[in-house]
């Protein structure tokens, strides 16, 4: 009889060790460990900020230029544009009065277009196209003036035609400044030297030139609402 109880009160297949080890809640936890979705990545999935929302919130100028979100223009500065500009129109100005110096001063005008246009040497004392002469310095000062205000806007400078319009102002005013303090009769009242005497009308020089095309580029920008910056204003 012992032996009997004995063989009936032991499992007699596998099976009934593995349903012993199985506790109730097992699937249950399986399950959740199985089905549930990563929190994590869901938030990350539907987080704010990805690169559509960033390249949304770019915006471009009126120049072209990409905007920061304050509405400023990101990307290089013109600087470089500027000083190239101005360094060629001066290299111009300075070269085409060393040879009218050393040609044409004191010698007999040269008619270019018959009588609508010829070189003819002269030195003047005022002004950009020989206006007020007896405020030299006056003018000096301005010069030196002019080529600090637009030193100071290349800071800010990201827009070309600006950088253009500023390049011409600046290559004018030093080629001008130049005479002014190196020529005669003395330092800051040096005589400019002109020498394109159009029929009816003043004799000037290439540096007068570039200040006069700078500024109407400058003001044909400002119509357009456009700023050195980049940005496009409304009135």
């Amino acid at each position: 009889m012992a032996e009997a109880e004995r063989i009936i009160g032991t499992p007699d297949t596998p099976d009934a060790a593995r349903a012993e080890r199985e506790r109730p809640g097992d699937d249950a936890a399986s399950g959740e460990r199985s089905g549930g979705g990563d929190p994590a990545a869901e938030t990350v999935a539907g987080a704010p900020g990805g690169a559509g929302e960033t390249t949304a919130a770019v915006g471009v100028s009126g120049s072209g230029e990409p905007e920061d979100a304050d509405g400023r223009p990101r990307g290089r500065r013109r600087i470089a544009v500027l000083f190239a500009v101005a360094v060629f129109a001066y290299a111009l100005d300075l070269i085409s009065k060393m040879i009218v110096v050393a040609k044409l001063e004191h010698q007999e005008p040269i008619q270019v277009v018959g009588d609508w246009l010829e070189f003819r040497a002269i030195r003047n004392a005022g002004a950009a196209f020989g206006f007020g002469e007896a405020f030299t310095v006056i003018f000096t000062v301005i010069a030196a003036v002019v080529i600090v205000v637009i030193a100071r806007l290349a800071r800010k400078l990201y827009s070309l035609p600006w950088a253009i319009a500023l390049g011409l102002l600046l290559g004018g005013a030093l080629g001008n400044l130049t005479d002014r303090i190196f020529r005669s009769p003395g330092v800051f009242e040096g005589a400019v030297v002109d020498f394109i005497a159009p029929k009816h009308f003043a004799v000037f020089n290439l540096a007068d030139s570039a200040i006069v095309c700078g500024g109407i580029l400058i003001v044909l920008l400002s119509f357009r609402g456009l700023d050195p910056d980049g940005t496009v204003h409304k009135d």
